[in-house]
């Protein structure tokens, strides 16, 4: 096996040297869309928004952005997705195979996201992109000999009336690996086919050590959940005890920093970590370059990016986008400043709001963070908490008290005499003693307009903290235990009262 690994790492050196320099942005992305355009021009969409004649015009982006509308997901589905689950050539030539279920979701409420062929073989193209920029990092050749942990949703998916099957995303990928990922793949197809979360884990810590793990994939949450299952099984003290070659975890989903301390915890040597941004949308961005969680845009994969600012040239006041929003292209962003993420891709969503925010950390090459999503905006009474800034009082608050907190809640709510205050649940073993006015304290040193709302409308905030068991309960209660699932940072009120509610059982 040694050689094997000496082969494959002097090839990743090998084809880094051959790769030419990289197209300019800007026009790596103009053919992008043209490239989109082209495909998607006799679909039904492409016909009603005037796809032929957009590609005569000089101006192929402005002729874009004038004839086709910003879309969320309620307007794209009703008006054209839902179409595209009974009939060819909708939003994107023939019928998808596949919808993705939504992230975290279950049942009639779910998104359902179309799955095109284009699209599983342009995310399979991102996912080679980034094993081929593990060449900028110092790894040895046994993580090359090893094999990879991909802790996915179930993929044993559904079948649709309408014919097609749907799933999370990543159990969408995991049914449609080719057969020859089996020799590196783990946990296999059968056990990632077992559609009980719990019993998944426990058949993935029956096989453990059989496995030579060198890198994990997967939300942090669930991950370490299934890392101390196979530690308590098996009576280690670390991971490293049974797979001496983990040297890589490719996190997503959400943010890792919260994470971070806990994982220290459960590994004998340090690992890697790289970032990701796979969504049900689309491999949208990856970490490339060692010494960062920052992630390269996908530039050159099937997608065409637009950018709104989240400013009042973009947004209102609550995230909200504006009616007529100032849109932007690759070269006319800024460092430092964060956006909206609009996408157009090869599964036919046509200038879609994901719902995130980003913020670039470089332009060449393009990279970017997630600071959040916009629904994820706490800004009732002006107090402007985003997600990022909420991480970071977060892991103030864990430092301070000496503990880790992986997870919180929070959301605005009215008191009983009817005035706004914030009510928070965090995930910890800390005593909550004092908690609510230190974190009160650090949101208002960090972020002036927190503090002004605090002064004003923002009469209080509340706090309770639950175990990470009573939290496994919440959700697996709620059916959203493992695979993609994330638990709102930012909560409508109605689902803090049920959170609260259950709370309050015990």
């Amino acid at each position: 096996m040694a050689i094997i690994g000496k082969l494959v790492k002097a090839g990743l050196d090998i084809t880094a040297k051959l790769q030419s320099e990289e197209e300019n942005p800007k026009i790596s992305q103009e053919n992008q869309l043209r490239e989109l355009l082209t495909q998607a021009k006799d679909t039904v969409f492409g016909k009603y928004y005037g796809f032929y004649e957009i590609l005569k015009s000089k101006d192929l982006i402005s002729s874009f952005r004038n004839e086709v509308p910003i879309f969320n997901y309620k307007e794209i589905d009703s008006k054209w997705w839902h179409r595209q689950q009974r009939l060819e050539d909708i939003t994107w030539p023939g019928k998808p195979d596949f919808f993705a279920r939504s992230s975290g979701t279950t049942g009639k409420k779910s998104k359902r996201i179309p799955i095109t062929n284009e699209f599983i073989a342009s995310m399979r193209s991102v996912g080679t992109s980034m094993i081929s920029s593990l060449h900028e990092f110092s790894f040895s050749e046994s993580l090359f000999e090893s094999e990879v942990l991909m802790l996915s949703s179930s993929a044993n998916l559904d079948k649709n009336k309408h014919g097609f099957q749907e799933g999370e995303i990543s159990g969408i990928n995991v049914s449609n690996f080719p057969e020859w990922y089996q020799i590196f793949y783990r946990p296999g197809k059968e056990i990632a086919s077992i559609n009980d979360w719990d019993e998944r884990i426990s058949a993935i810590a029956d096989q453990a050590p059989q496995w030579n793990i060198g890198a994990i994939a997967g939300i942090p949450s669930w991950v370490l959940l299934m890392l101390q299952k196979i530690i308590e099984r098996h009576n280690l003290k670390n991971i490293h005890e049974i797979w001496p070659n983990f040297q890589v975890y490719a996190s997503g989903g959400v943010a890792f920093e919260t994470y971070r301390e806990d994982f220290e915890a459960i590994c004998e040597k340090p690992i890697t970590i790289l970032d990701t941004y796979l969504a049900s949308e689309g491999f949208i961005a990856y970490t490339s370059k060692p010494d960062t969680l920052a992630m390269k845009l996908a530039l050159n994969h099937g997608y065409f990016f637009e950018f709104i600012p989240f400013d009042n040239r973009g947004v209102n006041e609550s995230g909200e986008i504006l009616k007529k929003p100032m849109v932007l292209g690759i070269d006319e962003v800024e460092v430092g400043q964060e956006y909206v993420l609009l996408l157009s891709s090869c599964a036919g969503a046509w200038r879609y709001i994901i719902g995130d925010v980003i913020r670039f950390e470089s332009l060449n090459p393009p990279q970017i963070r997630i600071t959040g999503r916009t629904k994820f905006f706490l800004n009732v009474v002006g107090s402007q908490l985003s997600e990022e800034k909420m991480d970071k009082a977060i892991l103030k608050l864990a430092e301070l008290y000496k503990t880790t907190i992986n997870e919180y809640m929070v959301a605005a709510m009215k008191n009983e005499d009817g005035d706004y205050m914030h009510q928070w649940v965090i995930v910890s073993e800390v005593d909550a003693e004092g908690l609510s006015e230190k974190l009160d304290e650090l949101l208002k040193s960090a972020n002036k307009n927190y503090a002004v709302a605090r002064s004003k409308a923002l009469k209080s905030i509340s706090l309770k903290v639950i175990s990470k068991k009573m939290y496994t309960s919440y959700l697996s209660q709620k059916n959203k235990k493992g695979g993609q699932t994330k638990t709102p940072k930012v909560m409508k009120p109605e689902k803090m009262e049920a959170l609260l509610n259950f709370i309050n059982q015990f």
